[in-house]
């Protein structure tokens, strides 16, 4: 069983995944972040690997990204950062990132890298569902690695179902056909999100695009196993100079009970 089956065959509702961005706020600060997610309650890390064109990506990630470029990160000091990190984190941990620098770093060659050094699943936004049916899920398969597929409101049924199929770990629910991190009337997308609780789905669904504090954390758990939070915990880490007083706060605010 993989970590993320693990996770949701234990925990069915109010499942937090946290963005944040790999190099952010300093080159080595990749490690210091992920530990103070997991310490501060999180069930998954989706780790960013920044690149200069993230189509999918709002101001405040991009401005995160474009940070830890100009710090230096890439994917070879990425995985390098990362060798050993499972003695310390030991919850599921996904790569979030996109196809062209997986491709100019070799794709069989990232995915043999990352799980090596224990990561669980990639989310890669620009790759079509036919390539990686005809292309990449075989070597994601001999590597054990998840692959989550994006879906969004304006997403067909049937569509919906093919990409549930194809993805494995759960179903990443876009609330809204925008860019991460704007400020959006969630209740907009509650009916797209019942739509998709009805459907006969295989995987769970987290609902990503807008999850920025308790009150729409909640909201989205109603309809869904979980949610993803990025561009208001970025902003946290922003604001602050200690990333585990930042992280603990702002995660307490989400998680805090009713």
């Amino acid at each position: 069983m993989s970590r993320l089956q693990d996770l949701f065959s234990r925990k069915k509702e109010k499942v937090l995944n946290v963005y944040c961005t790999a190099g952010y706020p300093h080159l080595n600060s990749t490690l210091e972040v992920m530990q103070a997610v997991q310490e501060a309650g999180a069930d998954i890390i989706e780790l960013g690997i920044p690149y200069s064109d993230p189509l999918a990506d709002g101001p405040v990630i991009q401005a995160s990204g474009s940070q830890a470029l100009a710090n230096g990160m890439t994917i070879t000091t990425l995985f390098h950062q990362l060798k050993g990190f499972r003695a310390a984190v030991k919850i599921p941990v996904i790569l979030m990132g996109y196809l062209n620098p997986v491709l100019q770093y070799g794709f069989e060659r990232f995915c043999a890298h990352a799980a090596a050094i224990g990561i669980d699943g990639l989310i890669l936004p620009d790759v079509p569902l036919y390539e990686f049916e005809t292309e990449y899920k075989s070597i994601l398969q001999a590597h054990k690695l998840d692959f989550i597929f994006l879906v969004t409101p304006e997403t067909p049924e049937l569509r919906i179902k093919q990409l549930d199929n194809s993805s494995s770990g759960f179903l990443y629910a876009v609330s809204s056909s925008s860019t991460t991190g704007l400020d959006k009337d969630f209740s907009v997308a509650e009916n797209y999100l019942k739509r998709l609780r009805e459907l006969p789905l295989k995987n769970p669904v987290l609902v990503g695009f807008g999850i920025k504090d308790k009150q729409s954390f909640d909201a989205a758990c109603r309809y869904a196993a979980g949610a993803i939070i990025g561009s208001a915990y970025i902003k946290a880490l922003e604001k602050s100079s200690d990333i585990r007083s930042a992280t603990k706060n702002f995660l307490n605010s989400v998680l805090s009970p009713s």
